[in-house]
């Protein structure tokens, strides 16, 4: 399988800047705003949850420790950065599943998760590989399922069409708030079709 056409960019912009990524987000609040994301998210026991984009692994970290049934699918391009991220899961005792592969090839079977989740990853994908990305999304999500997702930001109505356009249903501005010198914004999508008819 030929990936050569992706390019992505590391956690931290450079792979030498990766160890002080975490440190670095911690210190500028980033866990109340991953927090945050899994409130809306509403991770019940026995949901499957895909974490794109995972990187050094914090939210789906966060998911893990928030909601202990749910089960947590991390997913990145970045081979080091889910090195870290399976180092830091070991250190903490949670099992969570990190994987490596592109947004817009998700290697999962259609229809194989609950909740889609990502964090501040959407503003470093091509304007063109976007719609890619989000039918994806729609693609391994239940009918019921829910993409949420928080990125940096300033109005969410173009992410939202986005989403409409990609077949999702209810794609909604959660909120949006200030982080430090960034705005942040939290949008909701759903899958169409209800859980209970799946």
């Amino acid at each position: 399988m030929a990936e050569s056409h992706h390019h992505f960019l590391p956690a931290a912009g450079a792979h030498w800047l990766l160890p002080l990524y975490d440190p670095l987000t911690r210190l500028l609040g980033a866990p109340s705003a991953l927090r945050r994301l899994l409130e809306q998210a509403e991770l019940a026991p026995g949901q499957r949850v895909l974490d794109l984009g995972c990187g050094t692994g914090a939210l789906a970290l966060e998911a893990r420790r928030a909601q202990p049934g749910c089960e947590i699918v991390g997913l990145d391009p970045d081979a080091k950065a889910l090195a870290r991220a399976r180092a830091k899961a070991a250190r903490a005792g949670l099992h969570i599943a990190f994987e490596q592969g592109f947004g817009d090839a998700l290697p999962f079977a259609d229809a194989s998760f609950d909740r889609a989740l990502s964090s501040f990853m959407f503003h470093h994908l091509p304007l063109e590989q976007k719609p890619a990305v989000l039918r994806e999304l729609l693609r391994v999500l239940r009918p019921g399922g829910r993409l949420h997702l928080l990125d940096f930001g300033g109005p969410s109505h173009a992410l939202t069409a986005q989403m409409r356009d990609a077949g999702f249903a209810r794609a909604e501005t959660v909120e949006q708030r200030r982080f430090w010198i960034a705005s942040l914004v939290y949008v909701r999508a759903e899958c169409p079709g209800s859980a209970s008819s799946a």
